[in-house]
């Protein structure tokens, strides 16, 4: 399938949620019923290296299931938005509309992908450098005060987000909000959603998960990455490792680094359901909603994918 086939108006399924909701099992699930690939749209899962902290999928599961975008980028290098769905929609193409399952909770990559980001203004490399440094020394809320003033639009997102906006307005004088809206480029695919959250049983599974990773050697993982990754490398600023960091180095202890990630990871995962809310409402998207707990779940899903296009 070429890329003009697999693009302008074709329907794209796409599974995503907040962190920690269960989105990759139902995933696999689905993908084993029917033979499918999926493409990864976790902003972290890029990265070589960062495995356990991210929930990256384990080798039995990318053997029984072709996975594209993970392990991609040298954790020092700068993904864009745009660039992980140049790389998906190529993806989409090689594997077919009809095999392919895009499942990960990075909004703003998703969005990427179904309706293409505007051409990004070229920004001075020397200016941009020294401007950063400057940003990495604020902490995000004084970060988020920062853009509230330069890019309001944009002041609700993560800390990458911030950095971007703040980057664009300082160094060009114009808002990036402005910019998407104004240089929006056409529609590549409708999009068929499928938001996995188990609502009120969310925080559970964070800490079950986290404790599951720190049993998985989390902590052991991070003392090797410290000692080849630069401290400011982008891989770092996924959720819990900069903690991890800081515990695998013996600057924190047990409890209070376990209570840090557990407290940032359900931050960032209300982001992220008030992100899917609005986008996917506001866009007047397809929707559908499972609870991964719901011994129905598996019925639902098979539901929505082989709904088809509606008449």
């Amino acid at each position: 399938m070429s890329l003009s086939d697999a693009s302008v108006g074709a329907e794209l399924r796409i599974i995503c949620g907040p962190t920690a909701a269960g989105k990759s099992a139902v995933a696999m699930r689905l993908a084993a019923r029917h033979e499918l690939e999926i493409v990864n749209a976790d902003s972290r899962q890029i990265y070589r290296g960062f495995d356990i902290g991210t929930a990256k999928p384990g080798a039995f599961d990318r053997a029984s299931v072709p996975h594209h975008g993970i392990d991609v980028a040298d954790p020092a290098e700068r993904w864009s938005a745009a660039r992980w769905a140049e790389d998906a929609r190529q993806s989409i193409a090689t594997a077919g509309l009809d095999r392919t399952l895009v499942v990960g909770g990075t909004g703003f990559y998703l969005r990427a992908l179904v309706t293409p980001l505007f051409m990004s203004p070229e920004l001075d490399p020397v200016r941009r450098a020294e401007l950063d440094r400057q940003l990495r020394t604020l902490p995000t809320e004084e970060l988020k005060r920062w853009v509230r003033t330069l890019d309001s639009p944009r002041a609700h997102l993560g800390r990458a987000q911030l950095v971007r906006a703040a980057e664009v307005a300082l160094l060009t004088g114009e808002r990036l909000s402005d910019l998407q809206r104004t240089a929006a480029r056409p529609r590549a695919f409708r999009a068929r959603w499928l938001v996995v959250d188990p609502l009120g049983g969310l925080g559970a599974q964070i800490a079950s998960r986290l404790d599951a990773m720190l049993g998985a050697g989390w902590v052991e993982e991070v003392r090797t990455l410290h000692s080849r990754v630069g401290p400011d490398a982008p891989a770092w600023q996924a959720c819990g490792y900069v903690t991890v960091r800081a515990l695998a180095l013996g600057e924190l202890d047990d409890r209070p680094a376990r209570e840090a990630i557990i407290t940032a990871t359900r931050q960032y995962a209300k982001r992220q359901r008030t992100w899917f809310r609005h986008q996917l409402r506001d866009a007047g998207e397809r929707v559908t909603a499972v609870n991964p707990q719901d011994p129905e779940c598996d019925a639902l899903v098979e539901d929505w994918w082989s709904s088809g296009d509606p008449a």
